[in-house]
Parts: C-alpha cells; structure tokens; sequence
C-alpha cells in the first residue's frame, strides 16, 4: 500500500497508508463514534466539506449495501484505523475501497484513531489534509473554510414522492441536504412528500398547499443561509413546521435567535438527550458542529431537549406558531430509532391544524 500522511493544522503528523482514490485532500476534520453505520455516515450530504475519522476500529467489514446510503457521498476524505479487505454480508455489494475509489475520495488507514480523536476532543475541530508528503505547503489547509455546502447538496429540481397506501398528508421538504431516511419516514406513515430545493421561495413551496412543512438537514454554518431564513420567515405560522439538525438551527435564526460553534461538534449515533417535560433520555443519532443558544429565544420558543452530556440546546417548541424543532436525527439511519414518536407528533399537529 502507498504511503499517506495525515497533517493536522496544528502540525500533528499521522503516518499511514492510502485507501480509497489515490489523490489528496483539504478538509475539516471530524470524528464520528459509531460503531455501525459507516455507510449512512459517508452518505450524509451532512458531513460535506469535512474528513471524516472513525473512531471504531474496523471499518468496512459488511462491505457497500446501496439500499443503505443516505444520500450522495460528498466528504473530502476518509480516516480509518483499519479497513477491511474481505467484507462478509449477504447483502454487500462491493468492497468499501472500491466505493472511495468510485466517487474519487481518498482516504488513510494505519493510524492511531484514538490518539487523533483526543486530540480534536481536547482542541477542538481543525483543518487538515490527507497528502503524499510529510512537508506539504499548509496555507491551503490553514485557510479551509467549509463554506456554499448546502447549495453543493441540495436537490436541483422539486420532486414528488408518493404516500404509502391512502394519502393522509401532503408534506413540504425544504432539501437542505436531506437524507433519505427522512422521507422514508414520512411516506410509510401515509404522507405524500413535495420536495423543494434549498433556494426555492416561501410562495413556491406553500402554493403545493401543503398541510405541513418540514425542513431537513444540511451542512456548515446555519448562520450562511440568509436567503433560506428568510424563507422560513415567510412560512412559519403559516402551516405546522418540524425542523430536523439544520433545520432546527435556521428556525431559530429565523425567530432571532442565536447559534454558535461547538468546540468538536456531535457525530455518531450515541447522543443522550434528555426530554425536559417527560425528564427521560433516549439515544440519538447527530451530525453537527452548531447549537442553538436557547436563552436567545427567551419569549418565543421554549427548550424541550437537551444534551445530556454538554448541555447544549437539542430541540425547541413554538407553540403559538405550531412549530416544533430538534438537533438530532429521529430518522436515525444508522442509529437507534428512539425518537421516530416526533414524526407522529408532527402528523398529530397536521391533524389538529386540518380540523380547527
């Protein structure tokens, strides 16, 4: 195998080998805890812009299961301690190499994982490259800024999809990023899904006349997004509205709140977040390095979950404009489908605003 290098902004050097295309590349370095799911992880259009690390310590072991992926794979790079050659499942495809190679993503392996993710932990998340040499010229990878991403994974066009058996509902999907498990959730439970590009206008989008609007997840800066804000502006109190990861931060945005930066993000599917009204915790499945800022909200939503490890905002509730919003992913594919209950919350508000 080629030798690759894996060099942090900070200077720190990991020696490994090359897997995946035999390129380079920028990008912002985040870790993912999960011990399953790394092919719903490298297909969520959420993790554009970024090098991906795992922190489990085999990847690729169930080989590339296309019934699986989440959306189109759009991260810079791939870290693995080690990656295996002879995948075993049934339903494998291909060789998790083979996938990389395919869609032109380089990766490395053979190196300290743990050792990495501690780092991040300790510093917070950083730029780094994936390159051929030890001495590579850093001002590329100082100067990296994620950035346009939710345009790079958003669906061109508006498209349709329709409700398992009788049609109960029509819902609006504002495609941020999407993943696929969303409308999957939506369409088995009797909604017929309108889905609308990221920079489609407010009046577009309500003239399907929906009876709910759901805005989905996406990449970066939910601070970059003025013209989608704006948007939700226009359609909030209008119809009922469920906000999932980038969702929930643009609605909050939208009502004047206040998101910030987290210092190495939440990416993995064993997130415990606490419902405050019920004060039970579920494990939940994220991929974000923003946070609401709740107290920014005071007087127009109220908190109704919370992270259970740093505190940090999970998920808000504006009652007076029958809205609800959430960090995590109640879809969670892969991950533990503890909360899939708030897509029945969210038809039980279609339900409610149908018959006032």
């Amino acid at each position: 195998m080629k030798k690759a290098y894996l060099i942090l902004s900070n200077n720190a050097v990991f020696e490994g080998y090359k897997i995946g295309a035999d390129t380079e590349c920028i990008g912002e370095v985040v870790f993912a805890t999960g011990m399953v799911g790394y092919l719903e992880t490298l297909t969520d259009p959420s993790y554009a812009g970024q090098i991906i690390v795992q922190t489990f310590p085999l990847i690729g072991n169930y080989g590339v299961i296309p019934d699986d992926f989440e959306g189109e794979c759009v991260a810079k790079g791939y870290v693995v301690r080690d990656i295996c050659d002879h995948p075993s499942n049934f339903r494998s495809q291909d060789k998790l190499d083979n996938f990389l190679k395919s869609r032109n993503i380089c990766g490395i392996c053979g190196i300290d994982t743990r050792k990495l993710a501690k780092i991040i932990r300790e510093q917070g998340v950083m730029n780094g490259t994936i390159c051929d040499t030890k001495t590579p010229d850093m001002t590329d990878v100082l100067n990296y800024k994620v950035k346009d991403v939710v345009s790079l994974v958003s669906s061109k066009e508006p498209a349709v999809v329709r409700a398992e058996g009788t049609e109960k509902y029509r819902v609006a999907l504002i495609d941020y990023g999407a993943k696929k498990g969303i409308v999957d959730n939506l369409v088995k439970r009797g909604c017929t899904v309108y889905t609308f590009p990221h920079n489609t206008p407010s009046e577009q989008v309500l003239g399907c006349d929906p009876d709910g609007i759901m805005l989905s997840n996406g990449p970066g800066d939910p601070a970059d997004n003025t013209y989608e804000i704006e948007q939700i502006k226009n359609m909030l109190g209008k119809k009922p509205l469920f906000g999932i990861c980038l969702g929930h931060q643009l609605t909050a945005l939208a009502l004047g709140g206040k998101t910030v930066k987290l210092k190495y993000g939440h990416h993995g599917v064993n997130q415990p977040v606490t419902d405050l009204s019920e004060k039970k915790t579920y494990i939940t499945s994220q991929n974000h390095n923003y946070a609401v800022v709740a107290d920014s909200l005071n007087g127009t939503g109220k908190e109704i979950f919370r992270n259970a490890n740093d505190q940090s905002c999970e998920g808000m509730s504006y009652d007076g404009l029958s809205a609800f919003t959430v960090q995590f992913h109640p879809e969670a594919n892969g991950g533990p489908h503890d909360t899939e209950f708030l897509f029945d919350r969210f038809l039980k508000m279609m339900e409610e605003n149908k018959n006032a």
